[in-house]
């Protein structure tokens, strides 16, 4: 009995969780016709029209394109994220002036409004020819990422062990090296958890794709909205919900496929022997 109770928790929490997530899906299979008498949520004839429509390529609307947009973008912004969190990551995890100083920055940072940002780099990027570009919309990405990738990083160097840094240089290693063949394997999983939390992150970012682009380097947050009133007459809820599903595909299952490296980094360190 309690076993049960227990799983009916369970099942009533997931549900309420998700309970949006679960409107927008049923929404995307009914017809404009069924959505006008039954927006309720149960399907009476389900339909793949609203799908097709999305799918299909014109020259005002490309989902392909916002896709692959925002794939690139995501993946530049989240890289080089990485490449520059990781050595400052290790110089803060190894010296007390930087846990102590530079990681309250680095955390209040996460905390101001990304607007704030919006006029001085849209003047840069103007200036620098990188407006409506991949690289550009990467870029930004980056600096969106870089608080978040030190945050994790920082915590995962600070578990290793100080020792393996002073036997790596008494067999005469650089910083570099040290860096590269002794830190790296070991906070391996953080770097993958960074790699999936910035990809999210990225491909969330709403604010700098609206501003940034307009027609060529368009991602998928900002291409989305563009599907709303498509064919005139209103907002098309069948449509936006099928381009808001097929939209949120990719970052969900790369957190599905690589959930065991993500609970496995956030785990490390928990429990010592």
């Amino acid at each position: 009995m309690i076993k049960a109770l227990r799983w009916l928790v369970l099942v009533v929490a997931v549900l309420a969780m998700n309970f949006p997530v679960l409107v927008t899906l049923i929404t995307s299979f009914k017809s404009a016709r069924e959505l006008s008498t039954n927006p309720g949520f149960w399907i009476n004839a389900p339909t793949l029209d609203n799908y097709a429509r999305v799918l299909q390529v014109s020259d005002r609307l490309n989902i392909f394109a916002y896709l692959a947009n925002s794939v690139a973008a995501a993946i530049i912004g989240t890289t080089l994220a990485i490449i520059l969190a990781f050595p400052a990551a290790y110089a803060i995890a190894r010296g007390d002036f930087g846990r102590r100083t530079l990681m309250p920055v680095i955390v209040n940072l996460r905390a101001v409004p990304l607007i704030i940002f919006a006029i001085p780099l849209y003047m840069m990027f103007q200036w620098l020819g990188l407006l409506d570009t991949q690289l550009g919309l990467g870029l930004i990405l980056t600096i969106v990422n870089l608080p978040l990738a030190l945050i994790i990083l920082v915590n995962a160097i600070a578990e290793v062990p100080i020792e393996l840094d002073e036997a790596a240089k008494i067999d005469g290693a650089n910083t570099i090296q040290i860096m590269w063949r002794i830190i790296r394997p070991v906070v391996r999983p953080a770097l993958v958890t960074t790699f999936i939390f910035g990809f999210i992150t990225a491909w969330n970012e709403f604010l700098f794709g609206l501003m940034l682009t307009t027609n060529k380097a368009v991602p998928m947050t900002v291409g989305a909205s563009f599907f709303f009133s498509a064919s005139g007459g209103g907002i098309q809820w069948g449509m936006a919900s099928a381009v808001m599903i097929l939209g949120a595909l990719p970052p969900m299952l790369l957190g599905l496929v690589m959930y065991r490296q993500i609970s496995g980094s956030m785990t490390a360190g928990a429990v010592k022997g």
